[in-house]
């Protein structure tokens, strides 16, 4: 476990309630990799200094705690730019991770698929590629740790050149993956499968949520970013429809938009969606802040459209009355069987106020078309007209499936 400080510096653009959350969030990325922090430094300036981050008289106060407490890292609140990642190191003399650098080897840490370990490699060399001049010292001191995992020192103590083709390379493989899971979400839509993906702050409880509701086993972990690869698994709702369900990597505060890009693999599940559950854990403090960071990532992402229902989780952990920020909503606990039972119900309820309502007679020798229905859209009632041998079936039905237009034609 590395013995480590946090630095953080606060500009006049962040409120106090703004920046204690980043901080919180930092430390909590810490802990994620084991990292044991010993004191946190933070300033208020202006604006960040762009030689050291924050003020000379900061670092020399920071220099000092350093000797006397045998710190081994500084964990620094934003992305460094590379001189003044290497001004830090020279001064502090131990080893500097900044933001991203930190998010990025828990990603290493996490990532489970192919897809996901290029992705994560590819990132690192990215964010490495500009940091190379003059990296003789802080090479020396990666060692083990925090920061080290993926391409690690040998990797980057090669020429530019050997990381500039490595980059085309995975860039290359990634579009193979890329293509094969546009196929399979080709495939997908023409076996009219409709989809719901799980999005939210990271450790909000959405892998827990996915377990329960798919009675799968994926990680579930009290810990930031515990799951980077999308899963997709097929879930009944209450009425028959059938759906595929899909985990997503959790969302968070400053995410460099460099790690977006790098990670839209795993949120292209949530562009491809027809529906999306937003899981928010009200029991934070800063619930409402996190759940207008998601909001803003899935405007990034062009999914601001979708059908959204807000599912507030650890209700058992409030001590207060909880005030909803968004609607449609629900409150549950996702460890609860008969909360994940009214969840069900209620992802149907939003979904009839969204799709389109249908009354038709179908011959009762159309076997394969009422089994269509039955899987494809809520069925709401279904009875057998004698006089016409047929069944009356009246139910939902999303306007942008194939089997709409076949009953509508």
């Amino acid at each position: 476990m590395d013995e480590a400080i946090l630095i953080g510096c606060q500009t006049q653009y962040e409120n106090d309630q703004t920046f204690e959350s980043t901080m919180n969030e930092l430390e909590a990325l810490a802990e994620t990799v084991d990292a044991e922090i010993l004191e946190t430094f933070t300033q208020k300036r202006e604006k960040i200094h762009s030689a050291y981050y924050v003020g000379t008289g900061k670092v020399e106060e920071i220099k000092h705690y350093i000797q006397e407490h045998d710190v081994e890292v500084a964990i620094i609140n934003n992305e460094l730019t590379p001189s003044q990642s290497r001004n830090l190191t020279n001064t502090l003399e131990i080893k500097i991770i900044d933001r991203t650098q930190l998010i990025l080897d828990i990603f290493a840490m996490r990532a489970r698929t192919k897809e996901g370990k290029l992705q994560v490699e590819l990132a690192q060399l990215e964010y490495m590629l500009p940091r190379l001049h003059g990296k003789g010292v802080e090479l020396s001191r990666l060692g083990g740790g925090i920061g080290t995992r993926g391409p690690g020192e040998t990797k980057l103590e090669t020429d530019r050149r050997h990381i500039r083709n490595r980059i085309t390379d995975i860039k290359e493989s990634l579009k193979q993956v890329v293509k094969h899971r546009a196929q399979y979400r080709e495939n997908r839509k023409k076996r009219s499968a409709f989809q719901i993906s799980i999005v939210g702050y990271t450790n909000a409880g959405k892998s827990t949520l996915f377990n329960r509701l798919t009675k799968e086993a994926s990680l579930e972990e009290d810990k930031l970013f515990a799951t980077l690869d999308p899963l997709t698994r097929r879930i009944t709702l209450p009425s028959g429809f059938h759906a595929l369900i899909s985990d997503t990597v959790g969302f968070i505060q400053k995410l460099p938009t460099t790690l977006i890009a790098a990670f839209r693999s795993t949120l292209e599940e949530v562009t491809e969606a027809d529906f999306i559950l937003h899981v928010v854990d009200c029991s934070d403090e800063n619930a409402i802040e996190h759940e207008k960071t998601v909001k803003e990532i899935l405007t990034e992402l062009n999914a601001d459209h979708l059908p959204v229902l807000t599912v507030y989780n650890k209700m058992d952990l409030l001590n207060q009355e909880f005030i909803p920020y968004s609607q449609p909503s629900i409150q549950i606990n996702a460890k609860n069987n008969e909360d994940l039972i009214r969840l069900t119900h209620k992802i149907e309820e939003v979904l009839k106020q969204n799709w389109e309502h249908y009354d038709v007679f179908i011959p009762a020798d159309e076997g394969k078309l009422i089994h269509r229905l039955k899987h494809e859209s809520i069925v709401v009632s279904q009875e057998f007209a004698e006089d016409q041998d047929a069944y009356r079936i009246s139910g939902y039905l999303d306007k942008d499936m194939p089997l709409y237009h076949q009953l509508t034609k």
